[in-house]
């Protein structure tokens, strides 16, 4: 039952003009026979079977109007011209004509219109020309101007009319394709989010694994204590790692099947509170690292926290790849205007594990995520040995921009 019914309301949108002007012209063919049974004005006789006729034929034809509006007003202006010369009264079938002039009108060029037009008040003249005895060429002359005029202007209304609706619905259709591009620009840029995001986890977690594995392994039989510690120490980092990564990996699933029971996918993300613990686990791994903080706090907003937070993990992964055991310090300066974050280490000139592994792609991060908030990145060895990042971000006053948020900036990567 309801595919029939679509199947109707198809056949009916496809089919509704037609049904529509078949009706209009049998409207108008039942008003002129029963107009033609009035006693028509002096000068012009009743209408009789052929009159009838006639107006039958000038009705109907107005079913075609919109398939072929100058071909239909033709053969109207005809039959109507037909009408008049065999002396019948022309009010009875001038409607049709009228109605195909505004056909012309909103569908054609203004010039083809024009020319409906004069032919409308061509005939109108010539009926009036018929019955001169009976009629006033005064009013005769402004009917055929003043009829014609009217139904020329409301038409070309119309025509201008249709265009707007055309060019409302292509500028409906063209946002509709920028909407679509931009929510495909947001999709793109959110797995790239997210990508950096596995990145850094992976990265500084594994190392940590790696590392505290390898010490394990080192001292399992002189060392049973540290060799625990150790075990322990990989245990949690993996849990933590599993942790953040089944985080990212709900929150691509929420909105298809629905956010987790235990609201796991609106976690926050990683931000200052959680600096001691990511010292803590580096210290696990061999490494003496202090964190200084100068200045006045400012509460920073959560995506620039957690640039903050990345930047230093990643700096701190670097020294565990490639320093070995050795001291590194944080510190976070909170200037005026800016938020300065120091990440440095001493360096070991004798400890130099995973010579061919390029930290290209965490420096690269670290760029992109300083460039989101208007910062910069500075990576490179020290004069005094080691090295050091340097993160520089604008801090959040409302005096730096509207609203609040600090402008784009280049956040360049430059190497010292």
């Amino acid at each position: 039952m309801h595919a029939g019914s679509g199947v109707l309301d198809r056949l009916g949108g496809r089919y509704r003009p037609l049904l529509v002007d078949l009706l209009l012209a049998l409207g108008y063919v039942g008003a002129g026979l029963l107009l033609g049974r009035e006693q028509p004005p002096a000068g012009w006789r009743p209408v009789d079977g052929p009159g009838a006729v006639l107006t039958a034929l000038v009705g109907l034809v107005m079913v075609a109007r919109r398939i072929a509006p100058v071909a239909v007003f033709g053969a109207a202006a005809v039959l109507w011209i037909l009408f008049i010369a065999c002396g019948y009264w022309p009010v009875v079938n001038s409607m049709p004509a009228l109605l195909g002039l505004y056909t012309v009108a909103a569908t054609r060029r203004p010039r083809t219109a024009l020319v409906c037009a004069a032919v409308v008040a061509g005939v109108w003249v010539y009926a009036g020309v018929g019955n001169l005895d009976n009629s006033s060429m005064p009013t005769v002359l402004a009917q055929a101007v003043l009829f014609p005029a009217v139904v020329f202007v409301v038409g070309r209304g119309s025509a201008a009319l249709a265009e707007r609706n055309r060019q409302f619905a292509e500028l409906t259709l063209q946002l509709r394709r920028q909407q679509e591009e931009r929510a495909l620009r947001a999709l793109t840029e959110e797995r790239v989010r997210i990508a950096r995001e596995l990145h850094d986890v992976v990265a500084h977690h594994m190392s940590v694994i790696s590392l505290q594995a390898g010490m394990a392994s080192y001292v399992f039989t002189t060392d049973p204590a540290a060799s625990r510690q150790a075990l322990d120490t990989i245990a949690d980092t993996s849990r933590e790692a599993l942790e953040e990564m089944r985080r990212m990996l709900v929150l691509l699933r929420v909105g298809q099947e629905g956010p987790p029971e235990d609201g796991t996918a609106y976690a926050p993300a990683p931000g200052l509170d959680l600096l001691d613990r990511l010292l803590e686990r580096v210290r696990g791994a061999g490494v003496q690292v202090t964190m200084d903080v100068a200045g006045s706090p400012t509460r920073l907003p959560q995506g620039m926290a957690l640039c903050v937070y990345r930047v230093v993990q990643e700096a701190l992964t670097n020294v565990l790849k490639h320093a070995g055991p050795t001291r590194a310090a944080v510190t976070i300066r909170y200037e005026r205007r800016t938020v300065v974050v120091c990440v440095t280490d001493e360096g070991d000139g004798n400890f130099r594990p995973n010579q061919g592994m390029s930290p290209g792609h965490g420096l690269i991060g670290m760029r992109e995520r300083a460039k989101i908030y208007g910062g910069s990145v500075t990576a490179g060895p020290r004069a005094l040995g080691g090295f050091e990042v340097r993160l520089t971000l604008p801090a959040p006053t409302l005096s730096d921009r509207r609203g609040g948020l600090p402008a784009p900036g280049t956040g360049d990567v430059p190497f010292r």
